[in-house]
């Protein structure tokens, strides 16, 4: 986390810096806007509010220990979504970039525009329960529906933000990132952690000893 905190910070510090050409194409979104436009996006944004998620994801939590009666797939799947939530809140304020100078439709809240709360946040929550989904699920053509389903999701999120004005694109860009590496990790840590110990001890094994 430490890690990735740094590196948001970086990109974010570089971007804001050197990239001014975004302002561009979210004008041309604004002006492209129309009322059907602005009702989808306004449901793809609310995919991933802060109120939904923290919802979402206390209830999957619930869910899954209910079902699979162990707290791996449960702690795994918070610890994806609060990792994000910790890197973003750590970093969104020291970047402090502005948001795009276009008219927003939703409310700006205090923190800055990089990186895109909302993307990560849907990246986490998604595609942490399609990871836990899938590796429970053997019908193959099932878990491409999931994971089509569950990619689809940030993507949708991503592309409302940047059309209701709330973001520029190397946010949602970075908060793709930000939610993968998030998930990542904690499936390393924690949902795979057997897997990845005994990998490693194979590795250290002695030749002589196989």
């Amino acid at each position: 986390m430490l890690l990735m905190a740094a590196l948001t910070y970086g990109a974010g510090t570089l971007v804001f810096a050197h990239l001014t050409g975004e302002a561009a194409v979210s004008r041309a979104m604004a002006a492209g806007r129309t009322s059907l436009g602005n009702e989808l996006t306004d449901f793809g944004s609310s995919l991933s509010d802060t109120p939904y998620i923290v919802a979402l994801t206390a209830v999957t939590a619930i869910v899954l220990r209910l079902v699979l009666r162990r707290w791996r797939e449960p702690i795994f799947l918070i610890a994806a979504v609060w990792s994000q939530s910790l890197v973003f809140l750590a970093t969104t304020n020291l970047v402090g970039r502005h948001r795009p100078p276009v008219p927003h439709l939703d409310e700006a809240p205090p923190t800055s525009s990089f990186p895109s709360g909302h993307v990560s946040a849907a990246v986490a929550f998604y595609c942490g329960v399609a990871l836990v989904l899938t590796t429970h699920v053997r019908n193959r053509a099932l878990q491409v529906m999931i994971w089509t389903l569950s990619a689809a999701a940030p993507l949708a999120v991503g592309f409302s933000r940047v059309y209701r004005g709330m973001h520029f694109v190397t946010d949602v860009l970075w908060g793709l990132l930000l939610g993968i590496g998030c998930v990542v990790m904690a499936a390393r840590a924690i949902l795979y952690a057997r897997r990845v110990r005994g990998a490693q001890r194979s590795r250290a094994r002695p030749l002589s000893s196989r």
